[in-house]
């Protein structure tokens, strides 16, 4: 009796660890079905590209927004963002006339969405560093020299257009667009800005000299055409004498206060009046 027991208990105990083994087994195979799901399955998000590797080699196909499949522990999609990024950076160059110019450029960009993968494998994520900061300071240099100091400013949009459209080409070599470009200031040095403010001040003292002297000038010609009036008046009017003695007389009398002269002598204040 005691050993039908015992063979029991052992019965029960190697049912018990067969249980245990296969239920451990069953968690071992679920933890591996959800490691191969997870690994076969993704997302990209908004603004964003996948790039395929497989063994870490770059493939052609690039997956856009929404879900991807690819086969795990042998591929892996690396993402990259699409969006319009700004960047601002500070820019160097010498003028037409040698003059040392100093600007800060603003940028805004975004890469091309199907040629992520041809980015990812000439240059890797770090194209900011490596592509697009080069090529500001090589496109600023460039265009800068083509321009004297001051039509820098007075041709600002002019020197700003042909800055973006020689960056453009150079950025669209490594599959990046340009969508807009700025330039923020442009800085030159204390000797230059001195040498402006002097020629600004000539410029506003010579032509306030040109609108004193073309003043002088007018005020003369009304002197002279008032005195030529005032002649011809005078010439009118002796002409007029000449021609008719009686209006001396009418004269005096418009002129004559009314009063009679105490002592008349020979003289008669009414010359002619009879006649």
């Amino acid at each position: 009796m005691n050993r039908i027991i015992e063979i029991n208990k052992k019965v029960n105990e190697k049912i018990k660890r067969m249980r245990g083994g296969k239920v451990f087994s069953w968690i071992i195979y679920g933890l591996i079905f959800l490691i191969l799901i997870l690994g076969t399955f993704g997302t990209v998000g908004a603004g964003e590209r996948g790039i395929l590797l497989q063994f870490g080699a770059v493939k052609d196909k690039v997956f856009n927004e929404g879900l991807y499949i690819k086969i795990p522990f042998i591929q892996k999609v690396v993402i990259m963002d699409v969006k319009i990024q700004k960047d601002e950076v500070p820019a160097t160059a010498s003028s037409k006339d040698l003059q040392i110019v100093t600007s800060r450029i603003a940028l805004n960009y975004h890469l091309l969405p199907e040629s992520v993968n041809k980015v990812w494998q000439e240059v890797g994520k770090n194209y900011n560093a490596r592509i697009i900061s080069p090529a500001i300071q090589e496109s600023v240099k460039a265009e800068t020299a083509k321009f004297t100091a001051e039509e820098l400013i007075t041709k600002r949009e002019i020197v700003k257009e042909q800055i973006k459209a020689n960056l453009a080409e150079r950025l669209l070599k490594n599959f990046i667009i340009v969508d807009e470009f700025n330039i923020i200031d442009f800085d030159f040095s204390s000797a230059f800005n001195e040498a402006i403010e002097s020629k600004v001040k000539a410029e506003q003292l010579k032509l306030k000299a040109d609108r004193d002297l073309e003043r002088i000038k007018i005020e003369a010609e009304q002197r002279v055409a008032d005195a030529q009036g005032k002649a011809q008046a005078i010439q009118i009017e002796a002409q007029a004498l000449r021609a008719n003695a009686q209006i001396v007389e009418l004269r005096w009398i418009e002129k004559w206060d009314g009063k009679v002269p105490a002592y008349w002598g020979q003289a008669s204040p009414f010359i002619g009046i009879n006649r």
